[in-house]
């Protein structure tokens, strides 16, 4: 829901963003789960989330133009909750246009006018199968709807060490999956 809009802390017209969610099937009570920001530029638009800013969409609109989404963030932006080395440069990670869509559907529900964003899709050892080697997962995609705006989003971000006394070692990180129930 778009609660109001304010200047940001440079002075640019945004808008206050609350969020709400609920059970997968949209049943339960929808209750707020948190607030960011956007700001539209004239060839981006910025997101300020968990104070992170992203730029999260950027001209020109056509497959493959990439642009450096994360270029705000610090060198491991993640480091005070994870300990894993693979959010070091996600200052670095390209954005880009991977698709455009008529139609999806999503959940149970078919959704016009699709464009699916790409931030990263690397991994190692995923699944994990070698117990004694390293491995991580960074995947990041979003998708957006014209006229709706976010509809899709998932975000992996997993790092697993061995253990070197020969016993498992461990996995530490963390995964984000949001898609539309409903819009109005």
């Amino acid at each position: 829901m778009v609660d109001a809009q304010i200047l940001d802390n440079t002075g640019r017209p945004s808008f206050r963003i609350i969020r709400t969610r609920s059970d997968s099937s949209g049943t339960q009570t929808w209750v707020q789960d948190g607030t960011y920001f956007i700001t539209p530029l004239a060839d981006q638009v910025e997101v300020i989330e968990d104070n992170l800013r992203f730029i999260k969409l950027h001209l020109p609109f056509t497959i493959n133009f990439n642009w450096k989404g994360n270029r705000y963030l610090s060198l491991n932006p993640f480091s005070s909750k994870y300990s894993f080395d693979n959010d070091d440069f996600m200052n670095d990670w390209n954005y880009r246009y991977l698709q455009f869509d008529d139609s999806l559907t999503i959940g149970n529900k078919v959704v016009k006018n699709i464009f699916t964003l790409s931030h990263i899709d690397e991994s190692v050892n995923a699944p994990v199968s070698n117990l004694a080697a390293y491995g991580s997962k960074s995947w990041s995609v979003e998708k957006y709807s014209k006229n709706i705006g976010l509809v899709y989003k998932e975000f992996i971000l997993w790092e697993y060490q061995p253990n070197t006394g020969g016993s498992t070692g461990y996995k530490t990180g963390f995964g984000v999956k949001q898609w539309i129930i409903n819009n109005n």
